[in-house]
């Protein structure tokens, strides 16, 4: 066999399991893992079955956001609720860039931290609730879109200490999942 791949894609134009070294690339050329990935958004081989990943530049409302985030987080893909976030801050007005960024590196580092990595997640989980306060000092929202800010910090920076110390064990992702708005919706 020559190393050459068959010839099949996955939606989107890219190679399913191209030539060692070749790049996946998107419909547009751009590069483009085309692996499926676990729900922590890990790579797996190109032949896995993996979870479906979040649609990129999607433009949401900030309820839709929260609420979509929410339920990622609640069914333990903190990753995916990072993309959610991530598009929010990309589209987003830019006095929320902040509050959404922020938002997104907490689920990030949930997300490393569920995966084992216990300096990044709590680095992360430190970070995002720095942003999302600092924003909420220079705004003061304290509730942007129903959201407890306090309450995501504080989640943030307690995880952040028992991942360090080791008293959060293993992490479940689900488990430890941050309630974004108080009243639970």
């Amino acid at each position: 066999m020559s190393g050459t791949s068959s010839g099949s894609t996955s939606s989107g134009g890219t190679p399913s399991g191209g030539p060692a070294g070749a790049r996946d690339r998107d419909g547009e050329g751009r590069a483009r893992n085309a692996r499926p990935r676990d729900g922590l958004g890990r790579p797996l081989p190109y032949d896995a079955d993996g979870v479906p990943r979040q649609p990129e530049g999607v433009v949401r409302t900030p309820p839709e956001t929260v609420a979509e985030a929410q339920a990622l987080l609640e069914a333990g893909k903190p990753f995916h609720a990072h993309e959610v976030f991530e598009d929010a801050w990309k589209s987003g007005p830019q006095g929320e860039r902040a509050l959404w960024r922020g938002l997104a590196q907490l689920a990030v580092g949930l997300t490393h931290a569920a995966r084992g990595n216990v300096t990044g997640g709590a680095r992360l989980l430190r970070r995002g609730a720095g942003a999302v306060e600092e924003w909420v000092a220079d705004t003061g929202a304290l509730t942007p879109y129903g959201m407890d800010a306090s309450g995501v910090v504080a989640w943030a920076r307690e995880l952040a200490d028992g991942v360090e110390s080791g008293a959060a064990g293993v992490v479940d992702a689900a488990e430890r999942a941050p309630r974004l708005r108080r009243d639970g919706l």
